[in-house]
C-alpha cells in the first residue's frame, strides 16, 4: 500500500536475506546478538531501515548502537514496570438539579 511503511520481523540472517529481497523499508532484528546484528548491517548496506529488538537494556544499549543499527526498541523499560493503582473519588456539593 502507497504510504504505508511495513516493517518485517527477522529472527536470523536467512529470513534477512529473504525480507531483502522483497524491498522493505524497514526490516526489525529481533533477539539477534551483536555478532548478528553487525553482519545484518554489512547485509544490508544501506537498503532498508534496521531495527535491533529484544534482550536490550539499558546497559547493552550502547553496544547495540555501535553495531550500525538504525533504530533500537529497548522493551526493557516496560516490561517490569508494576502497575499503580490508582483511584479518583468525586464528591457532588450543592444541590442536584431537580432537587
Amino acid at each position: 500500500v502507497r504510504g504505508l511503511a511495513i516493517e518485517v520481523e527477522v529472527t536470523s540472517l536467512e529470513q534477512l536475506d529473504e525480507a531483502l529481497a522483497l524491498n522493505v523499508e524497514r526490516i526489525m532484528l529481533d533477539n539477534m546478538s551483536l555478532e548478528m546484528m553487525r553482519e545484518a548491517v554489512r547485509r544490508v548496506a544501506g537498503r532498508a531501515e534496521l531495527e535491533a529488538s529484544g534482550g536490550i537494556t539499558l546497559e547493552n544499549v550502547a553496544e547495540v548502537a555501535a553495531t550500525g543499527v538504525d533504530l533500537i526498541s529497548v522493551g526493557a523499560l516496560t516490561h517490569s514496570v508494576s502497575g499503580l493503582d490508582i483511584s479518583l473519588e468525586i464528591t457532588v456539593s450543592g444541590p442536584r438539579k431537580g432537587e
